[in-house]
């Protein structure tokens, strides 16, 4: 049996003052999702159609769509590109996150999970990671714009 020190997964719950089928363009659409995450989308948001977000300079996480069902559920798997072969590597498609949106009145409760991460350090970087950027997300979808990534530093 596997302990909450041991799991393999990142859970979050946020919830975002935007009705579900606004919050899901910023999940799907390309422009959107690069507002709050990254510098570049390419989504072809299908089952087996290509996710990739170029997130920073040197990080471009890769999968595919797996389960859409516009607006309340979103499936896709989730690595990183040009991860070396080490113990806490998470390469492209290795994982999945499932996004839930629930109406919650006039906002939407977003039930987000990373998981099958390989090492409790994946776990711990990947939660570090969610944590910057969900709030980003909620902000985005609020309507206001979340400013420049501070995570690209002041060269990129």
């Amino acid at each position: 049996m596997r302990n909450a020190a041991d799991s393999t997964e990142v859970t979050r719950e946020i919830t975002i003052a935007a009705a579900p089928e606004i919050v899901w363009t910023y999940l799907v659409e390309e422009a959107k999702a690069a507002r709050w995450m990254g510098q570049a989308a390419e989504l072809d948001a299908r089952p087996g159609g290509l996710f990739r977000v170029h997130v920073l300079p040197g990080h471009t996480a890769r999968g595919e769509f797996v389960e859409l069902d516009p607006p309340r559920r979103l499936v896709y798997t989730w690595g990183w590109e040009a991860e070396g072969d080490t113990p806490n590597a998470v390469p492209p498609g290795s994982t999945t996150i499932e996004i839930e949106l629930e109406p919650a009145g006039a906002a939407t409760r977003v039930r987000f999970s990373h998981r099958d991460l390989p090492s409790a350090a994946a776990v711990r970087s990947h939660a570090e990671g969610w944590d910057h950027y969900l709030p980003r997300l909620l902000t985005a979808a609020q309507g206001t714009d979340p400013g420049r990534d501070p995570w690209l530093g002041a060269g990129a």
